[in-house]
């Protein structure tokens, strides 16, 4: 009596169509701003739909076209095509930009993550201002990863996704490389060694210039 209640209930929840899963997850897509996971779609679908599937699909159908189904680290989001990003240029309500000591600070952790204050500091040779790190961690362009298993278990610093999605990046491996960094003018030749500033020098002792400065790095 059981098994035939099963069979059922089972009958009950059967997957709608593929073509309709596809239509619950652009609906979901289109009025979430934030990106969103596989997993946390599929909670929202009925009982036996396929989200990974479904997505798929999505994805292709909305290839070249002015809107796209980004992934962007483990999550998906609706986002306007790459190419045609200079048509929002005139949106922009508010410029805010880096300092040089915040864009390095964060361009170490972008490359070296997992990665602690103490090693920021012998990359960048001076240390790192608490402000620095607040401001990366208000923007939410990273957050505190694992600690790391050495002498005292210092914590780490790692980008979030919400950096990978401001820069639009599915990973930290499509980051540009150093030719391009240093075209940017994000990278700069540092002085000989022994000539570098004393550590315990701090970033508000520094040159906080930021002209000339890649949109690369503003908000």
């Amino acid at each position: 009596m059981s098994e035939e209640f099963e069979e059922k209930e089972e009958s009950l929840f059967e997957a709608p169509p593929i073509a309709e899963q596809e239509r619950m997850l652009e609906a979901v897509l289109f009025a979430t701003s934030e990106p969103i996971t596989l997993k946390e779609l599929e909670g929202r679908m009925p009982h036996g739909c396929d989200a990974a599937e479904a997505m798929v699909h999505l994805r292709k159908r909305y290839d070249g076209r002015g809107v796209q189904v980004a992934k962007i680290g483990d999550a998906y989001a609706i986002r306007t095509a790459s190419d045609l990003g200079f048509l929002m240029q005139k949106e922009t309500v508010e410029v805010r930009k880096l300092s040089r000591a915040a864009i390095e600070t964060l361009a170490i952790i972008a490359y070296h993550q997992p990665v602690t204050r103490a090693e920021i500091e012998e990359i960048r040779g001076v240390s790192v201002s608490r402000g620095t790190v607040d401001q990366l961690l208000e923007l939410e362009w990273i957050r505190f990863g694992r600690r790391k298993m050495t002498p005292g278990r210092p914590v780490t610093f790692v980008v979030t996704q919400g950096f990978l999605d401001h820069f639009g990046l599915e990973n930290a491996r499509d980051l540009p490389g150093l030719k391009e960094l240093r075209s940017a003018g994000l990278l700069e030749n540092r002085p000989p060694p022994g000539t570098l500033p004393i550590m315990g020098e701090s970033d508000s002792d520094e040159e906080e210039s930021t002209e000339g400065q890649s949109e690369l790095f503003e908000d």
